[in-house]
C-alpha cells in the first residue's frame, strides 16, 4: 500500500532476513535535518504538550471543587470519549480539506470550552453541567500527533515507495512516539506543578493557552502540510475503519488507553493516601519516561522480526508489567513498577502506527492515525472512570486493576485476530475502496487544489 509495506514484507517479513536485504536504518539526526522539519515540529510540540495536561488538570480541579475521584474521573472520561469520537472525524476532514482549515476553528473552540469548564467547576456547579462542558472541551482537542505523522508520510513517500522512504517513515514514527511520551512525561508534571504553585484552574488555563498558540502556529505551516486527495466525482471515500486491521488496532489501543487512564487516577489516589499528593504527577511522569526511553531505543535498532511479532511481544510485556501495580506497598515501589510497565508502551504504539500505515490508502492516513489516537483516548476515558469508581468504593490500590484488565483484553484480541494485520487481509479495506479515486497533482498542500504526486502509484501498490 505504501512505502511502509515494503519494509514489512521485505526487510521485516522473516526472522532470518539478512543484513544485506534490510534497508539501512535512518538516524534521528538525519531525520531532524530534513528540510522544513523544524518549522512544523516546534509548534507541534507546543500544541501537543497540553494533551496530557487536560486530563490531569480536570482530575485535579474537579477533585478539589467536588471532593470525589469518581466525579473527577467521569468528567475526564467524558472529555476523552468526546475526543475519541470526534477526533477521527476531524482527521477525515483534514484529509479532505487540509489541516489548516480544520485546526484553526478547532483550537479556538477548545480555548473557549476549557474556560467554560473551569468557570463551572469553580462555581461548584452540578456534576451534570461539568459533563456537558467536558464534551466540547474534549471534542476540540486538536489531533496534532496524527497530523504530524501524516506530514512525515507525505514528505517521504511523495515520489513513490522505496526502501529509503520506508526507512525514513519508520524512524519518523519512532521519533513521534518518543515525542508523544515526552508530552506524557512533562504534561502531568507541568499540570501538577502549576496546580501546586497556584491552583488547578490555572493549570487548565495554561493548557488552553498552549493549545491555542501552538495549534495556530502549526496551522500556519502550510508548505509542509500533506496535499489533499479528492475522490473522483460520483465515488465516495471509504473510512479508514473499513479495514479490519485498523479496527483490530483501534481495539487493542483501547487497552493501552485503559492503562493510561487507570494509572493517572490511581497514582494520584495512591499518593494522596500516603500523604504525598504532589508526587502523583512525578510518579506518572516516570511511568511515561520509561516509555520514552524504550521509544528512543526502538528507533535506533534495525529490527529483523516482523512488526506484527514485535507488537505481540511488547503488548504481552505490557500486560505482565501492569499485573504488578496493584500489589505495590509504597510510592517508591510503585514508581519502579510503573517505570518497568512504561517500557512496553512505546514499542506497542510504534508498532501499531507502523502497521496502520500499511493498511489504508493514501487519502485516509490522517483519519487512520486519529482512530488509533482516539482509541487511546476512549480507553483512557473508560479506564479513568472505572478506576475512580473502584477507588471511591474499595481504596486506591484497587484502581490498578484497571490497567491489567484493559491491557489483558487487548492482548487476547490482538493474539486471536493477528492475521488481520497483514496488508490485504480481510475485505473492504480502505485501500480497495480508494482505487476508484482520481488523484490530481496539487499546486500546494492547503491551497484548495487536490492530490499528491505519487499517490496513484501507492494505491496501485496496494492492489498488487
Amino acid at each position: 500500500m505504501t512505502a511502509r509495506r515494503t519494509v514489512d514484507t521485505s526487510a521485516d517479513s522473516t526472522a532470518d532476513t539478512s543484513a544485506a536485504q534490510a534497508p539501512a536504518r535512518v538516524g534521528y539526526g538525519e531525520l531532524l535535518r530534513t528540510p522544513g522539519a523544524w518549522t512544523f515540529l516546534a509548534p507541534a510540540l507546543v500544541a501537543r504538550l497540553p494533551y496530557a495536561m487536560l486530563s490531569m488538570g480536570i482530575l485535579l480541579l474537579v477533585t478539589q471543587t467536588h471532593g470525589s475521584y469518581g466525579t473527577a474521573g467521569t468528567v475526564s472520561a467524558v472529555a476523552a470519549v468526546a475526543q475519541a469520537l470526534v477526533g477521527p472525524q476531524t482527521g477525515r476532514l483534514a484529509d479532505r480539506y487540509g489541516q489548516a482549515a480544520v485546526l484553526v476553528p478547532t483550537v479556538l473552540v477548545h480555548g473557549v470550552s476549557v474556560g467554560v469548564l473551569i468557570a463551572l467547576a469553580l462555581g461548584h456547579a452540578p456534576a451534570w453541567s461539568l459533563f456537558l462542558a467536558a464534551v466540547p472541551a474534549g471534542a476540540s482537542v486538536p489531533q496534532i500527533g496524527a497530523m504530524v505523522r501524516a506530514r512525515w508520510v507525505g514528505r517521504f513517500t511523495a515520489d513513490g515507495p522505496s526502501d529509503a522512504s520506508a526507512a525514513r517513515v519508520g524512524t519518523a514514527f519512532a521519533f513521534e512516539s518518543v515525542t508523544d511520551e515526552f508530552t506524557f512525561v512533562i504534561g502531568p508534571i507541568l499540570a501538577s506543578g502549576i496546580a501546586a504553585l497556584a491552583n488547578p484552574a490555572t493549570a487548565l488555563v495554561a493548557e488552553a493557552a498552549l493549545t491555542v498558540v501552538g495549534g495556530l502556529a502549526f496551522a500556519a505551516q502550510r508548505r509542509t502540510a500533506p496535499a489533499r486527495i479528492v475522490p473522483r466525482p460520483g465515488t465516495e471515500r471509504a473510512s479508514a475503519l473499513a479495514s479490519p486491521g485498523v479496527r483490530l488496532l483501534a481495539g487493542t489501543f483501547l487497552g493501552v488507553g485503559a492503562v493510561f487512564g487507570g494509572m493517572q487516577v490511581s497514582v494520584n489516589a495512591f499518593a494522596d493516601s500516603v500523604g504525598q499528593h504532589d508526587a502523583g504527577g512525578t510518579v506518572y511522569g516516570i511511568f511515561a519516561g520509561g516509555s520514552m526511553l524504550a521509544g528512543v531505543l526502538y528507533g535506533v535498532i534495525a529490527w529483523r522480526r516482523p512488526v506484527q511479532q514485535r507488537m505481540l511481544l511488547s503488548y504481552a510485556l505490557l500486560v505482565l508489567g501492569c499485573s504488578t501495580l496493584w500489589a505495590m506497598p509504597n510510592l517508591v515501589a510503585l514508581t519502579v513498577a510503573g517505570l518497568v510497565c512504561g517500557l512496553a508502551i512505546a514499542p506497542t504504539l510504534i508498532s501499531g502506527y507502523t502497521l496502520v500505515e500499511t493498511l489504508v490508502a493514501d487519502g485516509a492516513k490522517t483519519e487512520a492515525f486519529t482512530w488509533l489516537t482516539g482509541a487511546i483516548g476512549l480507553g483512557l476515558a473508560v479506564g479513568s472512570m472505572a478506576a475512580g469508581k473502584l477507588i471511591d468504593g474499595h481504596g486506591p490500590s484497587t484502581g490498578f486493576l484497571v490497567p491489567v484488565i484493559g491491557a489483558g483484553l487487548g492482548l487476547v484480541a490482538l493474539f486471536s485476530l493477528r492475521h488481520l494485520l497483514t496488508p490485504g487481509a480481510g475485505s473492504g479495506s480502505a485501500a480497495d475502496s480508494a482505487v476508484g479515486s482520481a488523484v490530481d497533482t496539487a499546486a500546494g498542500p492547503d491551497d484548495g487544489s487536490a492530490g499528491r504526486g505519487g499517490a496513484a502509484q501507492l494505491v496501485g501498490a496496494a492492489k498488487g
